[in-house]
Order: C-alpha cells, then sequence, then structure tokens
C-alpha cells in the first residue's frame, strides 16, 4: 500500500509564510519612529503589566503621548498631543475653525476635547498596520500638534 504525505495547498503555503513575515514588533518600531522625533532627549516610556505601553516626547513645542494596548490584532495605538487649554476664547468660533481644520487638514488625525484640552488624535488597531502606518500616525500628530498650536494658543487661549 502507498502512502502519501499530506502537503499543504499553495494558499496554505502562502498564508503561512504572510504569518511569518508580518509578525511585527510594533514596540520597536514605536521607538524608531519617537527616536528620530524626539528633541532634547525628552522620551520617556512606562510599560503595564497588562502588555501595554506609554510613551511621551517633545516634538518642537508640545509633548506628543503614544499608547499601545498591547500586541493583539485587535489592540490599539493611540497617538495624541494637547494643543490648547479650555475654557477659550469665542468657543464657538475655535470650534468651527477645528472643525474645518478636521476636514481639511488633520489626513488620518483629528482635533478633540480630552479633560478640557483640545488635542491633536489618532487612534486605530494594530491589524495589518505596517511600520509606515505607524511612523505615519506619530508623525501626523506630532506635525500638526506642532503646527497649531501656538497660533491656536494666542488666537483662543484664556486671557
Amino acid at each position: 500500500m502507498t502512502s502519501y504525505q499530506e502537503t499543504p495547498t499553495s494558499d496554505e503555503s502562502i498564508n503561512e509564510l504572510i504569518a511569518e513575515t508580518t509578525g511585527i514588533n510594533h514596540l520597536e518600531v514605536i521607538e524608531n519612529v519617537i527616536d528620530t522625533l524626539e528633541q532634547d532627549d525628552s522620551a520617556m516610556v512606562s510599560h503595564t503589566p497588562e502588555g501595554g505601553s506609554l510613551w511621551k516626547f517633545k516634538y518642537g513645542s508640545v509633548e506628543v503621548f503614544v499608547q499601545l494596548t498591547g500586541k493583539t490584532d485587535e489592540d490599539t495605538i493611540t497617538v495624541w498631543s494637547a494643543v490648547l487649554d479650555l475654557p477659550a476664547k469665542d468657543e464657538p468660533k475655535l470650534m468651527r475653525h477645528l472643525l474645518e481644520l478636521n476636514c481639511s487638514s488633520t489626513f488620518e488625525a483629528r482635533f478633540g476635547i480630552i479633560e478640557n484640552r483640545v488635542v491633536v488624535i489618532s487612534t486605530r488597531t494594530l491589524a495589518e498596520l505596517s511600520p509606515g502606518e505607524v511612523s505615519r500616525l506619530i508623525t501626523i500628530v506630532a506635525t500638526i500638534a506642532d503646527n497649531n498650536d501656538e497660533a491656536l494658543q494666542s488666537e483662543f487661549g484664556a486671557a
């Protein structure tokens, strides 16, 4: 009797190859991006027992935070930077201005409010997230925050 060894189909082989080559180390990627952006050796990191991490670094005139909730596809990366404390002068005008910016110039980021502070923020799951996308998220938030914080504070900052 002849026995045949089961061999994986070409689709199975491709899926195994993809799984082996897509094991991106998001911690390493984030730290590499921060190393290229941070100023004055300002980068700090803390790790949680649950597997999450939080980085903080200075970029221009802003502090940027990067939070990674874990390492699975369902976990998220969130990048944010505060640009203006609230309350502010002429808040209706400020809110309209922020909505216009959200529509025209924030790419994957957006302006929002967290704990009475206007922030630039971006968040997404780790599923299919490439190193280039990680770099882009961090760079976009840092750049938009740094490019807008002083103008927003000058025009809308509390008297």
